[in-house]
C-alpha cells in the first residue's frame, strides 16, 4: 500500500485542479449517450479531465454483455490514450444479489441468503459476482448492505443480512471476501453500506432521522463494519443518508472521519450514497448552498460524489477560491481514490476480453449455485402434516399474484426490477425506452415461476389449475370469483402471496417502498380469507421482503413456506420444497412480528423489553412474536443431548468448549441448524437476555447422530461499557442450544471470573465450531 500511496501523491502533484475535481467525480452511463449509444462530443467534453467513476454502465443501460464490455473497454482507452495524465476510470454497479447489469445472475435477495445460516454461500455467490462483474470491467460493487434488518416497515430490510450483529458480521465478511478476493487486483472493491444507522429510522421511512445512543451504536450497529474492516479488509464504505441525533452523517466528521478511520481503522475509500451530497443542501437543509454542500462532505470524509457530480465539480472549485476548504483536504481524497485505482491494477490491467463476457454472465454453474442457496433458504414456518405434498395428490389450485410471475422472484436491486426507475435528467425521464427495452429481451435471464415449478414436478399438467386472484397491490378484487371457484375444484391449495419487489411506485416492498402496518398489501389477504373459506387445505407461500404480520392467515393454512424473494432459480427450488424433493432447512435472520404495534421486536432484547410492567402482555395481544429469530421447521425431527461444557470457570481471553449431540430421529434426511445463544445474568450494562454466539448447519441422515463442538471465546461476551470501553465483565453465563431463539433443547452455564471489569483489546466474531461423527 506504501507504494501505492506514493505514487498516488505523485499523480496529485501533476494535477490542475480541474483534475482534481475530475477524480472525485462521476457520470452516469446514460451522461456520455444519446439514444442509447456512445456520444463522442459529450465524452469529450466530459471527460476531458478525466473522471473519478462512471456509474452503471451496464445497470443503468441496455447494454447486452458484449456491448456493456466494448463500452467498457472504449471509455478506459479514450481515458488512458486522450487525456493528459492518462488515468482510468473505476466503473462501478450494484450488486447486492449478484450483478445489476442486462443478463446477470440474479441470485436470491440477501434476507433469503442469510436464512441458510451458512456463509460460506455468500462467498460463493460474491465469488460467482465478482467473475460476471470483471468480464464487463466492472471494478467496485455497491455492496454488501451491512445494516442490521431491525424493523420490518423499512423496505429495504429485504436487502440485509437480518437482525442479529454478529450474523450480518459473518455474512458480510464472507460475501466481501468473495467479491473481493485474496488480491484486489484480482477483484472487485466491496463497498460496505451503510455507514451507519440508516436501518433504524423513525417510522421504518428510508432517510428519516434515527434515533439512536452512542452506546447502542458502537454495541450492535457498528460491529458488522468493525469485523468487515478488521477481517476481510473492505477496500470501500458507503456513507448512510439519514441523520443521528441531530448529527447529518453525510456531513458528520465525528461518524465519517473519528469513528470509521481513526477508531475502526478504515484505509480504504468512503464514497457517498447516490445525491448524499446534494441532499445536505436540499433534503437535510444544513448546507444552504450546494459549495457548502460540498464542503461538509468533503470535511467529513466523503471522498467521491456518487452517481453524477453535482457539488464536487464548480460549487467545489468557488469554495476552494473563497477559501472554505483547503487544497490539502482535496488532495487526500484525490489520493484515496488514485490509490484504489492502483490497488485495482486498473493503470495496468484496463481492459477486458469483449468476447468472453456473453460466456461468463450467468453461466450454467451461476444457475447450479442460485439453485442451491434458494433451495437452503427456504423456511417451513409451520406444517400440520399437509406437507410435503403427495405428487398423487390429485387437483391442485396454484392461485396468488406471485404464483405465476418470474419478475416478482427477485429482489429490489435487479436488473428486472431497475427497468422502469425514472431519473431526472435520463434519457426521456427513464434509464430505459421502450425500444431499448425490447432489443434487450433477448439477453435477459430466465425466471421461471412457482406455477412453471410445480408443472414440471407434476406428471399431469391437467392436474394444475391456476387463477392470478388479484394483483400484488391495489383494490381490484374481480379475479376473487375465479380464484375461489380453482380452489373449489382442487383437492389441495398452494396460495402465493407477497410483494413485487424494487424502486417504483407499484412495487410492495425495497428501497423507499416502506410499509405502515406491514400487512400483505393490497386484496391478498382477502383472496386468502376467500380461499381459506372454501374449506380446501391450504398451503401459504410467501414471495415477499419483509417478515409480514399474518397471525390469521397462520392460523388458517395447513403449512406455511417462507420462499423470501428466491430469485432466477426460485420457482423451481420452491416446488421441489413443496414436493418433498428437498427438506427444507432454512432459519428465520429476522423475527416475525404479530403486528406493527409490537415493532421494534427483535430477539436479543433485555430483560426489561418484550414485557409490560406487570402484566407481561398487551391488553389487546401478546408481547410473544409470531414467529422467532431461528425458527425454521423441517421434514424431519432433532434430538439434542449430552451436553458438555470443558470448565465451569474461566477468565478473559480463555475458551470454553461445549459439546452436545444432535441426532436426526424422523424419517428422512434433513439439515439442522444448531445455534448457541448465551446470556449473562448480571453486568454493569443490562445485557439482552439471549444473544447468538454460534451456529452450525449440519446434515443428517435419518438415525444419525453427530457431535457438535462450539469453542466460544469469553471475549466474544465483551460489550461496550457506560464509558464506551469494550470490556469482559465477571458473572454467571447461561448456554442456551437450540433450533431457535425459543426452541431451546440443552441448557448449561459457567461463570467468567477475575478482574470487576477487563478491558478487550479487539471484538471476536466467530465461535469456532467442528462436527464429529
Amino acid at each position: 500500500m506504501a507504494n501505492f500511496s506514493k505514487r498516488a501523491k505523485e499523480l496529485v502533484s501533476q494535477m490542475t485542479l480541474d483534475e482534481k475535481l475530475a477524480q472525485i467525480g462521476s457520470y452516469w452511463i446514460y451522461e456520455l449517450q444519446s439514444q442509447g449509444k456512445l456520444d463522442w462530443e459529450k465524452i469529450s467534453q466530459k471527460l476531458r479531465d478525466g473522471i473519478g467513476q462512471i456509474t452503471r454502465t451496464g445497470g443503468a443501460s441496455t447494454f447486452s454483455p458484449k456491448e456493456a464490455a466494448q463500452f467498457n473497454n472504449k471509455v478506459q482507452k479514450y481515458l488512458l490514450e486522450k487525456t493528459r495524465l492518462g488515468i482510468p476510470a473505476i466503473l462501478h454497479e450494484e450488486c447486492c444479489l449478484g450483478p445489476l447489469v442486462l443478463g446477470g445472475t440474479v441470485f436470491p435477495q440477501m434476507i433469503g441468503l442469510a436464512s441458510t445460516f451458512q456463509p460460506e454461500l455468500a462467498r460463493r455467490m460474491a465469488a460467482e459476482t465478482r467473475r460476471q462483474l470483471m468480464a464487463l470491467g466492472a471494478r467496485q460493487g455497491l455492496g454488501p448492505v451491512l445494516d442490521l434488518g431491525m424493523d420490518p416497515r423499512w423496505g429495504r430490510i429485504e436487502e440485509t443480512f437480518g437482525e442479529d450483529p454478529m450474523l450480518v458480521s459473518q455474512f458480510g465478511v464472507a460475501y466481501i471476501q468473495g467479491l473481493q478476493s485474496d488480491d484486489l487486483a484480482k477483484g472487485v472493491m466491496a463497498t460496505g453500506k451503510h455507514f451507519i444507522g440508516h436501518s433504524l429510522s423513525k417510522g421504518g421511512l428510508n432517510c428519516a432521522p434515527v434515533s439512536l445512543g452512542m452506546r447502542d451504536i458502537y454495541d450492535t450497529s457498528l460491529m458488522p463494519f468493525q469485523a468487515v474492516i478488521r477481517d476481510a479488509k473492505i477496500a470501500s464504505v458507503m456513507n448512510s443518508y439519514p441523520e443521528i441525533d441531530g448529527d447529518v452523517v453525510a456531513a458528520s466528521p465525528r461518524f465519517l472521519t473519528e469513528i470509521l478511520r481513526e477508531e475502526l481503522g478504515f484505509s480504504g475509500l468512503l464514497v457517498s450514497d447516490y445525491e448524499a451530497v446534494r441532499m445536505l443542501h436540499d433534503f437535510h437543509y444544513v448546507a444552504d448552498s450546494l459549495e457548502k454542500a460540498a464542503v461538509l462532505a468533503l470535511k467529513a470524509g466523503i471522498e467521491v460524489e456518487l452517481p453524477t457530480t453535482e457539488c464536487y465539480n464548480e460549487p467545489l472549485r468557488k469554495a476552494l477560491e473563497q477559501g472554505e476548504i483547503s487544497l490539502e483536504t482535496l488532495d487526500r481524497a484525490v489520493e484515496r481514490h488514485l490509490e484504489a485505482k492502483l490497488e485495482l491494477g486498473l493503470f495496468e490491467n484496463p481492459y477486458v476480453d469483449e468476447g468472453l463476457a456473453p460466456e461468463i454472465v450467468d453461466n450454467a454453474e451461476a444457475r447450479v449455485l442460485a439453485h442451491e442457496i434458494a433451495l437452503k433458504s427456504m423456511v417451513l414456518l409451520k406444517n400440520s402434516g399437509l406437507l410435503p405434498l403427495n405428487k398423487a395428490t390429485g387437483t391442485l389450485a396454484v392461485i396468488g399474484p406471485n404464483a405465476d410471475s418470474g419478475r416478482n422472484m427477485i429482489g429490489d436491486y435487479s436488473y428486472p426490477a431497475m427497468c422502469n426507475l425514472q431519473i431526472e435528467g435520463s434519457p426521456d425521464n427513464l434509464f430505459f425506452s421502450e425500444e431499448n427495452i425490447a432489443a434487450s429481451k433477448r439477453h435477459e435471464v430466465r425466471v421461471p415461476s412457482i406455477l412453471e415449478g410445480i408443472k414440471a414436478i407434476l406428471p399431469e399438467n391437467d392436474q394444475v389449475i391456476y387463477a392470478k386472484g388479484c394483483e400484488n397491490a391495489g383494490e381490484d378484487v374481480s379475479g376473487i370469483p375465479e380464484a375461489v371457484q380453482a380452489a373449489e375444484k382442487a383437492d389441495a391449495v398452494v396460495l402465493v402471496l407477497g410483494d413485487i419487489s424494487g424502486l417504483t411506485p407499484e412495487c410492495t416492498t425495497g428501497e423507499t417502498r416502506d410499509c405502515a402496518n406491514i400487512r400483505l398489501p393490497g386484496q391478498q389477504e382477502r383472496l386468502a380469507e376467500a380461499v381459506f373459506a372454501t374449506g380446501k387445505p391450504v398451503v401459504l407461500v410467501l414471495v415477499n421482503g419483509r417478515p409480514y404480520a399474518i397471525s390469521s392467515l397462520v392460523d388458517r393454512a395447513e403449512a406455511v413456506l417462507e420462499a423470501w424473494l428466491p430469485g432466477e432459480e426460485g420457482g423451481a427450488a420452491v416446488a421441489e420444497v413443496l414436493f418433498g424433493e428437498e427438506n427444507p432447512a432454512g432459519k428465520l435472520p429476522v423475527t416475525f412480528p404479530r403486528s406493527a404495534g409490537q415493532i421494534p421486536l427483535n430477539y436479543n432484547v433485555k430483560a426489561s423489553g418484550k414485557r409490560s410492567h406487570w402484566y407481561g402482555d398487551y391488553v389487546d395481544e401478546p408481547v410473544t412474536p409470531l414467529f422467532p429469530f431461528g425458527h425454521g421447521l423441517s421434514y424431519t425431527s432433532f434430538d439434542y443431548g449430552n451436553l458438555k461444557l470443558d470448565k465451569l470457570k474461566a477468565t478473559e481471553g480463555e475458551t470454553v468448549n461445549i459439546s452436545l449431540n444432535v441426532t436426526n430421529s424422523g424419517m428422512v434426511a434433513g439439515d439442522e441448524v444448531v445455534q448457541l445463544y448465551v446470556h449473562q445474568h448480571y453486568a454493569s450494562i443490562p445485557r439482552p437476555l439471549k444473544e447468538l454466539k454460534g451456529y452450525v448447519r449440519v446434515h443428517l441422515k435419518p438415525g444419525e447422530s453427530r457431535k457438535v463442538n462450539f469453542a466460544l471465546p469469553i471475549n466474544q461476551l465483551a460489550f461496550y461499557d457506560q464509558k464506551l470501553t469494550l470490556v469482559v465483565e465477571p458473572g454467571m453465563v447461561d448456554v442456551m442450544i437450540g433450533s431457535s431463539s425459543e426452541d431451546i433443547r440443552v441448557q448449561g452455564s459457567f461463570e467468567i471470573i477475575g478482574a470487576e471489569k477487563k478491558p478487550v483489546a479487539e471484538r471476536v466474531y466467530v465461535c469456532p465450531v467442528s462436527i464429529e461423527i
